[in-house]
C-alpha cells in the first residue's frame, strides 16, 4: 500500500487555541515596551473613533435647529473631521512600531522552529518528511503574521469600541443600550462557538493535508532521477493528484463551514440593524431622544457594523493562523529525544580510545535488544573493520558512537568521556564520517568541502581535494570550485560525490574516522588513488571501518565479525581466514566460492 502521509499521518495536532495563543504571547513578552506602544496608540486612536457618533449627534442637532446655529454646526462638523482623521492617523503611526515588531518575531519563530526540529534524534527526522517539516515551519511564519493582526489589530480594538459605544447607549437610552450589547455578547458568542466546534477539526484536518501535499511533493521532486530511470511521471503525478484530492475535499468542507459562520453572522446583524433603529425611533417618537440622538445610534451601528463583520472574519482568519502555527508550537513543547545532559561539557578527546561498557539498544518498536550488555575496546589510533550480515549491527555501531540515539544501558566513552555527558555537537566534529552515498549540499563544492571547517581558506579547500584525488575533475569544471553540485550533488557521479566526501574528511581532521566502504563508488584507476589518500588519512587516527566488500579491510589491525548485535569473531585478515570461521566463510561467499 502506498504511504502518503509523514510522522502525524494526516491527524490534527493536540494543542488548544488558548495554549497557541499562550506559543504566541511568549514572543509578545519579549518585547514589552513596543506592545505597549502599540497598544497606547491603538487606544487613542480608538477614543477618537468613539467620538465619531457624539460628533454626528451635535452635527444633526444643530443642523435641525436652524442658520442660526451655523457656528455650531461648524464647530461640529470640525469635531467629526478631526475625530475620524485622529482615528485614522494614529491607527497609521500604531502600525510603524508594530510592522518591524511583528517581523522580528516571524524571523525568530522561524528561526527557532527550525532550531527545535534540528535538535531532534535522527530517528525523529526518519519518520517525517522533510517537504512536511518544511511546509510547518514557513506556513508557521505566516500563521503569527495572520494571528498577530487578527488579534491586536482588530479584534482587541473592536471589543473596546463595541463596549464602549453600548456602554454610551445604556447611559442615554437603557434598553437601547442593553439590546445592543446583548446582540454583541450573542454575536460574539455564537462566532466562537461554531469556529470551535464547527470549523476547528476540520480546519486542522485541512491544515495536516497541506502537510502532507508538501511532503508528497518533495519526496517525488527529490527523487526525480529514479522517476525518470522507471518512466514513472504519469504514476507519480496520479500519485499526487490522490493526495491533492483528499486536500480538496476536506478544504472545500471547511471553507462551507466558514460560510455557514458568515451566514449566522449576516442574520445576527441584521437583527442588530432592526432592533437598533427601531428601538431608537421608538425613543424618539417618545421624545426620549431628539433627532441628533437618532443620528448617533445609526452611525454608532454603522461603527459597529464595520468592527462585527471584522471581529467575524478575523475570528476565522486567527483560527486558520492558530492551526497553521500549532505545530511549530508542538515542536517548542517536545523535548529533544536525544538531549545534551545539563551539565554537558565540551569534547575534548585528541586520542580517540573508544570503550563500550555493558552498552544496551534497541530500536524503538524492535520488541527486543540489538545490543545486550556489549563490550569493546578500541586502541587509540587502532585501525578496526566491522564486518557480518545485513542487521548485525554494523551501522548501529557508529550511529550509538555519534550518540545519535540513546542508550538503553551502559556507557561509551571516547579518551574516558562519556560521550552522554558532553554536549553533542562537539561530539560529532571529533568524528569524521564518510558515508558510502554522501549527501551534499545544494551549494558549491568549495561549500560542500568546508562544511567540516567554514573557516577554512580556499588554499586548505583546494589541499584537502587534492589530497583526496578530487582536484582533477573539479578544476575541470566550468566555474571549479564554484561549482554548484544541484540537491545532495545530483550534478555529481556517486564517485565524484564520495571524493568531495573524502575531502570534506581530510579537512575535518578529526582524531577519529568511520569509513563506510568509502571507495565502493569508484572506478578501479581512482580507487587505487583514494585507497592511497585514504591510507594517509587513517594515519595516526583510530578508524572504524564498515565494510562491505573484504578486499578493502585486508590491512585492518583487527576485523571484528558482527552476527545480531554480537561480535562472535575477531582478529587479522589471515587469522581469521585460517581459523575457517564466520569470517571464512563470508569470505568464501565474497569471492563466490
Amino acid at each position: 500500500m502506498e504511504q502518503y502521509e509523514d510522522d502525524d499521518s494526516g491527524r490534527p495536532r493536540s494543542l488548544s487555541n488558548r495554549q497557541v495563543l499562550a506559543f504566541v504571547g511568549g514572543y509578545w513578552l519579549r518585547r514589552p515596551a513596543l506592545m505597549v506602544l502599540t497598544v497606547l496608540l491603538m487606544l487613542a486612536a480608538i477614543g477618537c473613533e468613539m467620538l465619531m457618533p457624539q460628533a454626528a449627534q451635535a452635527l444633526v442637532d444643530a443642523a435641525t435647529s436652524g442658520p442660526q446655529q451655523g457656528r455650531a454646526a461648524w464647530a461640529a462638523w470640525l469635531f467629526f473631521v478631526v475625530a475620524y482623521l485622529g482615528s485614522s492617523v494614529l491607527r497609521n503611526v500604531a502600525m510603524r512600531p508594530w510592522i518591524p515588531y511583528s517581523a522580528r518575531i516571524m524571523k525568530e519563530m522561524t528561526d527557532e522552529g527550525f532550531a527545535r526540529v534540528q535538535s531532534f534524534s535522527a530517528e525523529w527526522h526518519g519518520d517525517s518528511f522533510a517537504g512536511a517539516t518544511v511546509r510547518r515551519l514557513s506556513r508557521a511564519m505566516w500563521g503569527y503574521d495572520v494571528v498577530a493582526d487578527s488579534v491586536v489589530v482588530w479584534i482587541g480594538p473592536a471589543l473596546l469600541i463595541l463596549a464602549g459605544l453600548s456602554l454610551q447607549m445604556i447611559l442615554r437610552w437603557p434598553l437601547v443600550g442593553a439590546f445592543s450589547l446583548g446582540l454583541i455578547l450573542a454575536y460574539i458568542a455564537s462566532n466562537l462557538l461554531l469556529t470551535e466546534v464547527h470549523v476547528r477539526s476540520v480546519y486542522q484536518r485541512s491544515v495536516a493535508l497541506d502537510s502532507r501535499i508538501g511532503g508528497a511533493l518533495a519526496d517525488s521532486l527529490s527523487s526525480n532521477p529514479a522517476v525518470k530511470s522507471f518512466g514513472a511521471e504519469s504514476r507519480e503525478a496520479e500519485r499526487i493528484a490522490r493526495v491533492t484530492e483528499d486536500w480538496r475535499r476536506i478544504t472545500t468542507k471547511s471553507w462551507n463551514r466558514f460560510t455557514d459562520v458568515w451566514l449566522v453572522q449576516n442574520l445576527l446583524l441584521g437583527v442588530l440593524q432592526a432592533g437598533l433603529t427601531g428601538l431608537v425611533l421608538r425613543a424618539w417618537s417618545r421624545g426620549e431622544a431628539s433627532a441628533g440622538g437618532v443620528a448617533f445610534v445609526i452611525t454608532s451601528f454603522l461603527v459597529m457594523n464595520g468592527y462585527l463583520r471584522n471581529i467575524g472574519d478575523n475570528l476565522r482568519m486567527a483560527q486558520r493562523g492558530l492551526a497553521d502555527i500549532e505545530d511549530v508550537a508542538v515542536y517548542a513543547r517536545t523535548p529533544p529525544q536525544v538531549a545534551d545532559a545539563p551539565t554537558a561539557l565540551e569534547f575534548a578527546g585528541p586520542s580517540g580510545e573508544i570503550v563500550f561498557e555493558e552498552v544496551t539498544f534497541s530500536y524503538r518498536g524492535s520488541g527486543r535488544d540489538l545490543y545486550s550488555r556489549f563490550n569493546l575496546t578500541i586502541a587509540p589510533g587502532e585501525r578496526i573493520a566491522l564486518v557480518g550480515p545485513t542487521g548485525s549491527g554494523k551501522s548501529t555501531f557508529v550511529k550509538l558512537l555519534q550518540r545519535l540515539y540513546d542508550l538503553g544501558g551502559g556507557r561509551i566513552l571516547i579518551d574516558g568521556q562519556d560521550i552522554a555527558q558532553v554536549v553533542q555537537s562537539s561530539l560529532r566534529r571529533a568524528i569524521a564520517v564518510v558515508p558510502q552515498d554522501p549527501a551534499l549540499f545544494h551549494r558549491s563544492i568549495a561549500e560542500n568541502i568546508a562544511y567540516a571547517r567554514p573557516d577554512a581558506t580556499l588554499a586548505e579547500i583546494i589541499l584537502a581535494a587534492r589530497r583526496a584525488r578530487a582536484d582533477g575533475f573539479i578544476e575541470a569544471l566550468p566555474e571549479a570550485y564554484g561549482t554548484l553540485v544541484g540537491e545532495r550533488g545530483v550534478k555529481l557521479s556517486g564517485g565524484e560525490r564520495q571524493r568531495v566526501a573524502i575531502a570534506r574528511a581530510f579537512l575535518a581532521d578529526a582524531p577519529i574516522l568511520v569509513l563506510d566502504e568509502a571507495t565502493s563508488s569508484l572506478d578501479v584507476e581512482t580507487e587505487a588513488q583514494v585507497q592511497a589518500a585514504t591510507e594517509e588519512l587513517m594515519a595516526g587516527r583510530t578508524t572504524i571501518v564498515i565494510a562491505h566488500r573484504l578486499s578493502t579491510i585486508r590491512s585492518a589491525d583487527r576485523i571484528l565479525v558482527f552476527e545480531e548485535g554480537r561480535i562472535v569473531e575477531e582478529g587479522r585478515h589471515a587469522d581469521l581466514l585460517a581459523r575457517g570461521g564466520p569470517y571464512a566463510r563470508l569470505h568464501a561467499v565474497a569471492l563466490g566460492v
